[in-house]
Formats: C-alpha cells, sequence, structure tokens
C-alpha cells in the first residue's frame, strides 16, 4: 500500500497506513488536533452466554473474539474512557466523531462522550434492511444499530454538508433513521478457510453516508478500531486520507489487500452538492469594479421596478438607495429581499438575474489553484 506522511509541527500523520498497536497508545503518539474526524466501531462487550443456533441446529457465526470480552461493565467504562481521552485529544478544534454500537455498549458511550465534553449533534438510528432473524424467539429482532455524532466542542464549527445528503436522499432533507443493508454477498469478505474476516463488518454505504455528509475532500479520518477497512476503503474512494489503527494482524492483512484494490474516484466525481452559505460571498460592487455591470445601468425586476446602478456598488431607485438588498425590499414593502435573485439586467434584448454574474465570479475562484 502506498504510504504518505503529512507533517503537522515536530510529528507527522501516517496518512493511508494501519498501524498494528494499541489504539490509545497510537493515538496518543499522535498530534494533538490533527485529525477531522474519528469513526469508532469499536467492541460491543455483547457478554454472550453459550452457542447460539439457528432452528436447523447449525451454529451462528456469532461475535465470541477475545477482543470484544471485558471482565466487567467497570471495566469496559475504563476502556472506553481512555480511547476516547485518546480520541478527543487528536481532533482539530472543529472536528467531529462518530461512534456506532449496539444496545450492549452505545448508551455507555453516549453518557462517556458528554463526561468529556464532546457536545452531540444527532444520534442515528441504523435499520437494517436486512437483519439476522431472533432464533430463540425470546426477544424483539434486533435490526438496528446506534450511531452518535458528535463534535470536540459545542462551539465547534464542524462540517455538515446538508445539500449533499439531501441530494442523496432524491431532494428530501435526510432523517436520523438511516435504511441500509448488512454485508452479504460479494461485499462480505472471507479469510482464506471461507469465513467471514470480520464477524461484525460494516456496510460501505454506512460509511459513505457518513463521510460525504461531514468531511470534505482531502480531510483526515481516523478508526482506532480498522478491522478489514471499511472506512480506508470508502475514505481512498471519495479522496479523503485515513489512518486505521489495528492489533489484530488477520484483519490487517484482509484490510491491506482490499484497499491496494480500491479506486479513487476522479476530482470532477468527489465534488458534493454544496449549500449557497458554503460558497465564496461576492459583494455586488465586485460586479461593478470588474466592469460586469457599469454604473448608470438600470436593473429591473420581475414585477417592473427600476434602479440604477451607483458606482459605489449600491442602489438607486426613487427616493431609495442602499444595497441590492435593501431597495429590492423597500419597493416590495417587504421586511427583506434577495436581491441577487430579484434584479436583472438586459443582454441581447433579454433580461438575466445579476446572480448569474456572481456564480461566474465564483467559478473563476474554484479554478484557481489553492
Amino acid at each position: 500500500m502506498k504510504t504518505m506522511t503529512k507533517g503537522t509541527g515536530a510529528a507527522t500523520l501516517p496518512l493511508n497506513q494501519i498501524v498494528s498497536g494499541d489504539c490509545v497508545k497510537v493515538m496518543n503518539s499522535l498530534p494533538e488536533n490533527s485529525v477531522d474526524l474519528v469513526f469508532a466501531d469499536p467492541p460491543y462487550n455483547l457478554q454472550l452466554k453459550g452457542d447460539l443456533h439457528r432452528p436447523d441446529n447449525s451454529k451462528v457465526d456469532a461475535v465470541d473474539d477475545a477482543w470484544d470480552q471485558f471482565s466487567s461493565f467497570a471495566a469496559y467504562d475504563k476502556f472506553t474512557r481512555e480511547w476516547l481521552a485518546a480520541a478527543r485529544r487528536i481532533l482539530k478544534p472543529n472536528g467531529a466523531i462518530w461512534v456506532i454500537g449496539s444496545y450492549h455498549n452505545v448508551f455507555r458511550m453516549g453518557a462517556e462522550l458528554q463526561n468529556q465534553g464532546f457536545w452531540i449533534l444527532n444520534d442515528v438510528v441504523w435499520r437494517k434492511s436486512n437483519p439476522m432473524p431472533n432464533f430463540r424467539g425470546k426477544r424483539l429482532t434486533n435490526a438496528h444499530e446506534t450511531l452518535i455524532w458528535a463534535s470536540k466542542e459545542e462551539a465547534s464549527k464542524y462540517t455538515f454538508n446538508y445539500e449533499a445528503l439531501k441530494a442523496l436522499n432524491e431532494g428530501v432533507q435526510m432523517r436520523s433513521d438511516w435504511v441500509l443493508p448488512i454485508c452479504t454477498g460479494h461485499e462480505r469478505l472471507k479469510d482464506d478457510n471461507g469465513d467471514k474476516a470480520h464477524p461484525t463488518q460494516k456496510p460501505e454505504s454506512l460509511l459513505h453516508r457518513v463521510m460525504v455528509a461531514t468531511t470534505n475532500p482531502g480531510d483526515v479520518v481516523l478508526d482506532p478500531f480498522f478491522g478489514t477497512g471499511t472506512t480506508g476503503a470508502v475514505a481512498k474512494m471519495l479522496g479523503r486520507e485515513f489512518i486505521g489503527i489495528e492489533r489484530e494482524a488477520a484483519y490487517r492483512k484482509v484490510a491491506e489487500k482490499r484497499i491496494a484494490n480500491v479506486r479513487k474516484f476522479d476530482r470532477e466525481a468527489l465534488t458534493v452538492t454544496t449549500s449557497k452559505r458554503a460558497e465564496p460571498r461576492v459583494p455586488f460592487g465586485q460586479l461593478v469594479e470588474r466592469g460586469m455591470l457599469r454604473p448608470g445601468e438600470t436593473l429591473t425586476s420581475p414585477r417592473g421596478k427600476i434602479a440604477k446602478v451607483r458606482a459605489d456598488g449600491t442602489l438607486v431607485a426613487s427616493d431609495t438607495k442602499g444595497s441590492i438588498h435593501q431597495v429590492g425590499a423597500a419597493l416590495e414593502g417587504a421586511p427583506s429581499c434577495n436581491g441577487w435573485t430579484y434584479w436583472h439586467f438586459k443582454r441581447d434584448g433579454k433580461n438575466v438575474p445579476i446572480d448569474l454574474l456572481r456564480q461566474q465570479i465564483r467559478a473563476e475562484m474554484a479554478d484557481r489553484p489553492n
């Protein structure tokens, strides 16, 4: 796998690498305030008692690995406290964290997130469209897991690509219940014996939604419980940098092979829909300075209101003067007005919204090298 490092003062980040070792020790070795997002799928502490069998008496391949076993709730809480503290230290001031769990552990993680100063933004219910049935018939079918999304601080200016999520959801605001399938078929990774490579492998669709929603291309995403590398695979596809931490050699082997075969999407494909507020601010006066509109030029509204452009980027209409928004609101007797869509100029005999000129400037800004 290609490896890179990113300088952060005297230290470097092991970008696009899977680091072997205890996640707390590894995170504590990384520089403070260096990671944009942490996605954590920690051991669930399932507390399984004995084997589980299907009605045909075949054994269920349940999570009974040593890494998911803790001697007590107190031991699990200590583990949670330590890894969350390490994760919080390396998050940038405007960074965020996602944790995922079941009813066995998610409430304990939620309490500890708040104890450490994280600010919970949402809890998301991942509704599994194809859950494993409850074979014993003594409880409800466990058909969901819970994710918690939290910023490092209450005042953090975390990333949230609202419009991109809305586009993913056919133009409808994304809800906090996500219906996605568990890993099956070709997505379910197998080991050399043909068995599941990891018992709790997460689907790429889940990580795709998380990263599109709360990161941008080039952001650093760290997964302290990397497993077979779903976080790394999706990060690579979406043009994000990743850091994986995994102590189990067998999982690292599978993850390295998997990620090596992943192709990064091209630059155009990585671009997502952004909100208007996220776009660069362009003052109306800049259009006048650049000669895209001339002082004295007439602007009209859809209802025939008229104003003239002044040299300082303001408008004048009869006895009203001010910004494009102020004059539009005054003429309409409205509390506010979006002057960019309200005012039009004439080109080639057609009325064109002045917002077209603003978009031209924004396109120029986007094409400039960083």
